[in-house]
């Protein structure tokens, strides 16, 4: 709140001056635009302000443009082109309203810090696992589209799935599988999803009328294995919205500036490691977890289900605009446009309200 306050400030002083569109400065580059940036990056201290009158793109430049991109999750490239440009050019008044919606959102918690818990800011698309009040890792992951968010939750994780199956809920039945199938009717069997009746028997997939809607009416279970879509590690934690954290096939979606792409469920890189954090102190057949024996685990391809000895809280929370303990204040994008104004507020999103009850009942992806 302090650092909403100070953005106020600035936004009632007039703000900050803006650089025309198409604008590209980089290193080497001199002129009125360069001693522009330079004012801009001094009024939100990314930049000494006895150095915003110097015109000469020099490296002190190059590197409070470079804070200034960690600040709001971009590519650190120290030049400013379309994207930084964009950050560059977001009103102070903006930033405000960032700030105090997502303090906002964090005023009704009642999360229970312990020595151990995870944090996942989904506007980051980043999970942090924080131990003694630090974080101890960081991991980059894959957030819920628009149109099918990551909700906010606070809840515990109370195991680690190895080689799970994937049983596909029914909004992803209809909107995902059936029609895939229509364009391809070996689609099922390339991607190993068995179709089961109400007795656990399985069906033949060339015995439903893919025309309609009727393999809803089925249990549609994707086998364990490296294109499971779940990959090969999935962690629980049950809550009323039945998402979770889990690896993936697609990883080559980690390396993505805006990773937005799931159906509600948070993806993990190297979820192997986050998966080793999290059973430390939970014994095995042969002692305590190493990452040596999770990975020798995946390889047996057997389903296995470990439960924490000591579940590890979780919370999912939507910060647009926070700042750290050093008083360095950072946003990221409105993905699901929740900072947006009262009097022009954004579509509800459309929650699955379902009981996590079983790590076998259907879940969102």
């Amino acid at each position: 709140m302090r650092a909403a306050w100070t953005y106020k400030r600035i936004a009632e002083a007039g703000g900050w001056p803006t650089l025309p569109a198409g604008t590209i400065l980089k290193a080497g580059d001199k002129g009125p635009l360069v001693t522009s940036l330079r004012q801009r990056l001094a009024m939100e201290g990314d930049l000494p302000p006895t150095s915003s009158a110097s015109a000469a793109f020099d490296p002190e430049l190059a590197a409070a443009v470079k804070r200034f991109q960690a600040r709001h999750g971009l590519p650190e490239s120290g030049a400013v082109r379309a994207r930084t440009l964009e950050a560059l050019n977001t009103p102070a008044l903006t930033r405000h309203r960032q700030l105090t919606a997502s303090a906002q959102r964090l005023a009704g918690s009642t999360f229970s810090f312990g020595e151990r818990y995870v944090v996942v800011n989904i506007p980051s698309a980043a999970v942090e696992a924080v131990e003694a009040g630090q974080v101890a890792r960081r991991y980059v992951a894959v957030a819920g589209k628009a149109d099918r968010p990551s909700p906010a939750v606070e809840t515990r994780v109370t195991a680690v799935n190895l080689n799970p199956t994937w049983t596909v809920p029914v909004s992803l039945i209809k909107k995902d599988i059936i029609p895939h199938v229509r364009k391809d009717p070996a689609y099922l069997e390339k991607m190993k999803i068995r179709i089961l009746d109400a007795k656990g028997q399985e069906v033949d997939p060339k015995t439903l009328d893919w025309s309609t809607q009727s393999a809803v009416n089925y249990t549609l279970r994707q086998d364990p294995g490296a294109i499971n879509s779940l990959g090969q590690i999935r962690i629980d934690m049950p809550n009323k919205h039945a998402v979770y954290m889990h690896d993936t096939p697609k990883k080559q979606l980690f390396a993505q500036d805006a990773r937005f792409h799931s159906s509600g469920c948070v993806r993990v890189a190297d979820v192997g490691d986050f998966a080793e954090w999290l059973l430390r102190g939970t014994k095995g057949q042969s002692g305590a977890w190493t990452r040596a024996g999770i990975d020798a685990a995946i390889a047996s391809t057997t389903r296995q289900d470990i439960r924490l000895d000591r579940p590890v809280p979780v919370a999912w929370i939507y910060l647009t605009g926070y700042a750290t303990a050093d008083g360095t204040v950072h946003f990221r994008d409105d993905v699901y446009g929740l900072d947006l104004p009262k009097s022009d507020p954004a579509p509800e999103p459309q929650m699955v309200d379902v009981p996590a009850t079983s790590s076998t009942k259907p879940k969102r992806l």
